[in-house]
């Protein structure tokens, strides 16, 4: 973790290359590149029973024998996809082969032999340039379109599809559009794969991060991305550094908050000083020089051939000693998070009870606010993104929105709030809620809220919550009162 702390016209102003298929120093790339045709099931976090199907397209290449390589955005709850090559004619069935979405990464197949005869495949650059022209290739109306970019730097920032810090490749370069895939090249070789438009360019997955994942991939070796589950702080204060008792004060970063996943402890604690990741030298603003990427911040070594399960060795400065240690990296995993960044490849959870619609609280849900949720949902919703969980409070419920009904009458009105409690049963995830709901107290469902929230509770009559639930449903065509994923019911 880091320290606590429309498209514009501009065609005319981007360089523009648009070649035939068959013309030119791109004329080897017609049978490497290929477009994907992706459609996916889409969600209503707002009514979260309804679904709809999209469809978008995007670049990949062909990297390997009959392997596509594209990002993994857009092919979460993959309904169907087609590719078609030559930028033009048939489009052939394609089959999802592998996905990682922490790493953005994904390949494709196709079982019909007749698309894969002409195709090469394309080389990934194990060491590439940092600075320098590229350029962007893509499909357009049968031709090659290359779009000049200029490589600015190899940086660390959090993935599209992650809540982990990868590496990426910054471009400068006005290409409206791009985002989706499509190789940055240098001559005959891929520099990376780009993943989103970012100020007047855009970000890539670099090359040889995604080789890196590949070949440990066909070893057998990958088990998904770690990451360093900590807070650290810069060490430039040469009071803060006297009080540790440090002998050098020229390089290493002071650890403030280790953290662990539930029922784990972290082989690091507060105030330690990380002087070494890996055999690198940690410098006091948190950076190292990378051979291949140049001076980045220490996250990249998390991933720097690295998964998922492994240790990485750390030098440390410790109650005024020097000390080595072994950092196991903890699993990238969106469900452990107490509010999971994404929910893929599944429908929504919900719960309907007399009208009263609940959700596990995940940022899909928030950015039913649009894209600023940050700023537009409810406060106390969008802070509690920082939260971690505990034992106690591995999740949170959020009663989302009131159908109305005679039987909720007066609260209509009310929506996304915290429940804490039902009947006196604490409620972490849905089925806190199917089991307090089978247990009325005198006669009554009590529906306690976060303190603060308003109303603080409300009190409903348990005899006539069935019926009613069986008339929302009706009346406003819900198929089913509850999808909880493992539920029986």
């Amino acid at each position: 973790m880091k320290p606590l702390n429309l498209m514009l016209c501009a065609l005319l102003l981007a360089p523009v290359t648009l070649l035939p298929a068959a013309s030119g120093d791109l004329a080897r790339w017609e049978r490497s590149l290929v477009t994907l045709e992706v459609n996916s099931q889409g969600y209503n976090y707002i009514q979260p029973w309804t679904r709809r199907s999209q469809s978008t397209q995007k670049s990949g290449v062909v990297i390997g024998p009959r392997s596509i390589l594209t990002t993994a955005e857009q092919l979460n709850d993959l309904l169907l996809a087609r590719v078609q090559k030559g930028g033009r004619g048939r489009w052939y069935p394609a089959q999802l082969e592998w996905i990682d979405y922490h790493a953005n990464l994904a390949l494709l197949t196709s079982d019909d032999e007749e698309f894969w005869q002409g195709l090469r495949p394309a080389s990934l650059m194990t060491k590439i340039p940092l600075s320098g022209d590229a350029r962007v290739l893509r499909w357009r109306e049968g031709k090659i379109e290359a779009r000049k970019m200029e490589i600015n730097r190899a940086r660390i920032e959090t993935g599209r599809q992650t809540f982990i810090d990868i590496m990426h490749l910054e471009l400068n370069g006005e290409v409206p559009g791009v985002g989706f895939g499509e190789p940055v090249i240098d001559g005959s070789r891929i520099i990376g794969i780009m993943e989103a438009p970012a100020g007047s360019g855009g970000l890539a997955v670099p090359a040889p991060f995604i080789k890196s994942i590949l070949d440990a991939r066909t070893k057998g070796d990958y088990r998904g991305l770690g990451f360093f589950n900590f807070y650290w702080q810069r060490a430039e204060n040469p009071e803060t550094l006297k009080a540790l008792k440090m002998e050098q004060t020229d390089h290493g970063v002071i650890v403030i908050q280790p953290l662990a996943k539930i029922g784990e402890e972290s082989i690091l604690k507060a105030r330690d000083v990380i002087l070494e990741i890996d055999g690198f030298e940690i410098g006091p603003e948190g950076d190292y020089q990378d051979p291949i990427y140049g001076r980045t911040m220490l996250e990249a070594l998390a991933t720097r051939g690295r998964w998922a399960g492994d240790g990485v060795p750390m030098t440390i400065w410790r109650d005024g000693r020097q000390m080595e240690i072994e950092y196991k990296l903890p699993k990238a995993e969106f469900t452990d998070e107490m509010i999971p960044d994404k929910v893929f490849d599944q429908p929504p959870e919900y719960l309907i009870a007399g009208g009263f619609v609940f959700q596990p609280l995940t940022v899909p849900y928030l950015e039913s606010w649009g894209g600023d949720w940050q700023r537009r949902a409810p406060f106390r919703l969008a802070y509690l993104k920082q939260a971690i969980p505990t034992e106690k409070q591995e999740a949170l419920v959020v009663l989302s929105v009131v159908l109305p009904d005679p039987y909720n009458l007066g609260y209509q009105s009310i929506r996304g709030l915290l429940v804490r409690e039902i009947n006196g049963r604490k409620i972490v995830r849905l089925p806190d809620i199917e089991a307090a709901l089978k247990e009325p107290r005198d006669g009554f469902h009590i529906i306690e809220f976060a303190r603060g929230d308003s109303p603080g509770k409300i009190v409903l009559d348990a005899g006539d919550l069935s019926a009613a639930t069986a008339r929302v449903l009706q009346r406003y065509g819900i198929d089913q009162d509850r999808l909880i994923l493992g539920d029986s019911n």
